[in-house]
């Protein structure tokens, strides 16, 4: 297998800090995203959806998505369970993943990718050029300020997202929380739960991967 990564975006960031967690080690490849690495041919061949992370098979199979690559690890490797070690788990970290992208990650992509001078005429990643919406900047921030409030209030009598054991929710939570650190959203001192759980899964080993 080759993993495709690059050290600056935070969707591969998930993938490492997984591989991080479970003790696994992948050749990697860096693709150098802040000079259009991903739009060459080489690269379009790999993943024509022109984005990183991608886990390229030893049959060629490219899988480009980040929760999709921890899938299919977690089948591989289902020690210790970040997913879930039963169907109940899976569905319950499934469905709580899936939220913190809706609400946490996009919304922070939405700020960054409609406010960034570089990005002028890529507000969305892929193989197609979009321009830049501000009010989808203003609406992220809006979205994003909702969302540390409401994961405040899960966090309440929770150690972790998904209740006792760190989880890929807690990946995904601690990736938007870095994201929204980069564009300048504080955490209100009230958030004590949220300030707690960041501390304890920032100082995890696997946080700089």
């Amino acid at each position: 297998m080759k993993f495709y990564d690059c050290t600056t975006a935070p969707s591969p960031r998930r993938v490492r800090i997984f591989l991080a967690e479970k003790g696994i080690s992948i050749p990697t490849a860096q693709v150098d995203l802040r000079n259009g690495e991903q739009f060459s041919d080489a690269f379009r061949a790999i993943n024509p959806d022109c984005t990183v992370p991608a886990l390229q098979l030893d049959d060629g199979t490219v899988i480009g998505d980040a929760i999709a690559i921890c899938q299919y690890l977690e089948e591989l490797h289902p020690e210790p369970p970040l997913i879930g070690s039963t169907p109940q788990e899976r569905a319950v970290v499934a469905a709580l993943n899936r939220g913190i992208e809706r609400d946490g990650f996009f919304a922070a992509m939405d700020v960054l990718r409609n406010t960034t001078a570089g990005l002028k005429g890529r507000a969305l990643p892929g193989p197609h050029d979009y321009e830049q919406i501000p009010d989808l900047a203003e609406r992220g921030r809006k979205r994003l300020e909702h969302f540390l409030r409401d994961l405040d209030r899960r966090l309440s009598g929770r150690a972790f997202v998904a209740g006792d054991r760190y989880t890929m929710a807690d990946i995904s939570a601690l990736i938007v929380m870095d994201f929204a650190s980069r564009l300048k959203l504080a955490v209100p001192e009230e958030y004590t739960n949220l300030r707690r759980w960041y501390a304890a899964v920032s100082a995890r080993p696997s946080a700089k991967a």
